[in-house]
């Protein structure tokens, strides 16, 4: 079993344990009773150039802590001052050490669209994730059937989120396109044993079609990776650990913006 498949197990566990106290038809309706969101994630990152998704992230699998000290509240606050087009947080508790609150606490903080980075098994995490705030929610191909992403998108698209659909491969590719995904993220790391691979976004650029947002994922360290991203015509950038790690996040921001 791979560390993604541990983590979508631990997924579906995490759902029955949340119906035990919020049923299905619960969570369902009280996201739908909520206003319907204008896809404002999406929108965040068709500006002409290239969108930047900042990531709180405390932990992950590969690399154990990255930040001791995590004032999530602050970082978002400094994202956003920065130029960030858009946050991404992390609700997964086990080997990211995410939290639900989080991504509350933040999207009721800063004016930029929030994305829930989870491993999405279940509709139930994606009522949830409108409920606590979030602008769009992450589908993973890898754990998810073709069928899964369809439905789930056009949850999403009832609610008026988004769905950032993300690929590591070729065939991984074809089946977001066919699923209907409006946004392609191409992860530069493999989530089966996270080997980081830069060239991966350059290699799956011309598989998705011009009409769908690229979004390239991971390894981006420097304002000349950004450079080559715009190059192939990437749309937006999601960065974790290289913000997480910088001492000054806002010069790191700017820096890899090119200011």
């Amino acid at each position: 079993m791979t560390i993604l498949d541990k983590l979508a197990e631990l997924a579906l566990k995490r759902v029955e344990n949340a119906k035990k106290l919020h049923s299905a038809d619960e969570i369902k309706n009280k996201a739908l009773s909520m206003e319907k969101g204008c896809f404002e994630f999406e929108n965040a990152l068709k500006k002409p150039d290239i969108s930047f998704i900042c990531e709180c992230k405390k932990a992950s699998p590969s690399k154990g802590i990255i930040a001791e000290n995590f004032p999530y509240l602050q970082i978002a606050e400094e994202y956003e001052k920065a130029g960030a087009d858009c946050i991404s947080v992390l609700t997964e508790p086990e080997y990211f050490l995410g939290s639900e609150k989080y991504l509350r606490e933040i999207a009721e903080k800063v004016n930029i669209p929030c994305i829930r980075k989870d491993f999405t098994v279940d509709e139930y995490m994606i009522y949830e994730a409108k409920i606590l705030g979030a602008k769009a929610i992450l589908l993973i191909c890898s754990i998810l059937t073709e069928k899964q992403i369809s439905d789930y998108i056009k949850i999403c698209d009832n609610l008026g989120i988004s769905a950032l659909v993300e690929a590591h491969d070729s065939e991984e590719i074809k089946t977001a396109v066919n699923a209907g995904a409006r946004i392609i993220g191409v992860n530069n790391r493999n989530l089966k044993d996270f080997s980081v691979d830069t060239n991966n976004s350059r290699k799956m650029r011309e598989l998705v079609p011009n009409d769908i947002i690229f979004v390239s994922e991971s390894g981006v360290k420097s304002a000349e990776d950004i450079k080559i991203l715009r190059e192939i015509g990437a749309d937006a950038v999601l960065i974790g650990e290289t913000l997480m790690k910088a001492p000054d996040k806002t010069a790191k921001l700017k820096e890899l913006r090119g200011l």
